[in-house]
């Protein structure tokens, strides 16, 4: 069994205590998924994904108590931070429509929405942590590998190619934020697309950090530096890679458009086909 960070355990602990005070007999099951379920979690830069099972509809000013929960949690813990949803167990594996809407905390802010997707379902199911509630093995969660590799497809080429899009076009400005911030963008970007490309490639889910470092091994040695950056930055290194940040943006903007292309060559149009 994985072991949970004493941070994370922590964070749990305060927050099942919350809720079993301010919303008594509501809490079913907790679950993790994401980096700490993959074994990749990383001090101050991973986040507690998680799946709250609740046992009935929550109500507006109940929605509000969890929101307030939320905001103790946040109080009391800079890091690391919560990013979840709260279901019922007829919701479990349920992906995006209409008629799918939930509870769901992240950056902050508790919203109501669509929150599940593929890569939710299949870490949950292959990897997930039962903190309350039957092992993940034990729910009924089906994820058809080539559901994964086509919605992997679609993100790629909407999410991912708007947001590189956006970036360029912005390109000037870019320079004139904090490195910090451009550290963040780097991390999101480079790995956040490998990510894809092993998804696509393996038919599976790997960390960011997994999939920087399997990029390492697989792509060509002309990108190795921006993997590298982008690494060091998920792992808080402090390392001289680049001259400057207008060259390692410049290569993150080119490597993405790379990756891009190439997984639509490679992996896309062979599965569309």
């Amino acid at each position: 069994m994985r072991k949970i960070p004493a941070v994370v355990q922590n964070v749990l602990n305060d927050y099942i205590d919350l809720l079993h005070q301010l919303l008594p007999n509501t809490l079913e099951g907790l679950y993790i998924h994401g980096s700490i379920a993959l074994n990749a979690y990383v001090n101050d830069s991973s986040d507690i994904d998680f799946i709250a099972i609740i046992n009935r509809r929550l109500s507006k000013s109940e929605v509000g108590v969890l929101s307030e929960i939320h905001g103790m949690i946040a109080s009391n813990y800079q890091n690391p931070k919560m990013d979840g949803a709260y279901i019922m167990w007829e919701d479990i594996g349920k992906l995006d429509a209409a008629d799918n809407k939930y509870p769901f905390y992240n950056g902050g802010t508790l919203s109501f929405g669509a929150y599940f997707n593929s890569i939710t379902w299949w870490i949950l199911k292959t990897s997930g942590i039962s903190i309350i509630g039957p092992e993940p093995t034990a729910l009924r969660i089906e994820v058809d590998p080539l559901h994964l590799v086509s919605y992997v497809s679609e993100n790629m080429n909407t999410y991912w190619e708007q947001r590189i899009r956006k970036i360029e076009s912005s390109i000037e400005q870019i320079p004139q934020l904090a490195t910090e911030e451009i550290d963040i963008e780097i991390e999101w970007s480079v790995l956040g697309l490998l990510r894809q490309y092993y998804t696509l490639k393996e038919h599976s889910i790997v960390s960011k950090l997994g999939a920087g470092e399997y990029a390492l091994l697989h792509m060509p040695e002309e990108w190795h530096q921006i993997i590298r950056e982008a690494i060091n930055v998920r792992k808080g290194v402090k390392t001289e890679i680049f001259i400057s940040d207008e060259e390692r943006i410049d290569m993150a903007l080119r490597f993405s458009k790379y990756i891009i292309r190439y997984c639509n060559r490679c992996f896309i149009q062979k599965h569309r086909v």
